[in-house]
């Protein structure tokens, strides 16, 4: 079973974004723990993927078009720390 830990900052933002996107939030989070974080990522309405340049390492989690969750997996996908919620730039 994975463990997830919100960074402060995270924590924060997920205080001020909308009451959906919590809850799809916090539905991510209750499947992660359930099924694991491989098997979360297969389920495609979340669009988890890899994130490149200076987010090397990150990767990003879809929570609405505009709404995403940064992640980093820690000791081999045992710990997943969410460092931001926050909306997307495009």
């Amino acid at each position: 079973m994975n463990r997830i830990t919100l960074s402060k900052k995270a924590q924060k933002q997920l205080k001020n974004v909308p009451s959906h996107i919590e809850g799809k939030f916090q539905l991510w989070v209750r499947t992660v723990k359930k099924c694991g974080i491989e098997d979360t990522r297969k389920i495609s309405g979340y669009h988890d993927e890899p994130l490149k340049g200076k987010r090397f390492g990150q990767r990003s989690v879809r929570l609405s078009k505009a709404y995403r969750a940064i992640y980093i997996e820690k000791q081999e996908s045992i710990i997943i720390e969410v460092i931001e919620v926050s909306k997307h730039d495009y």
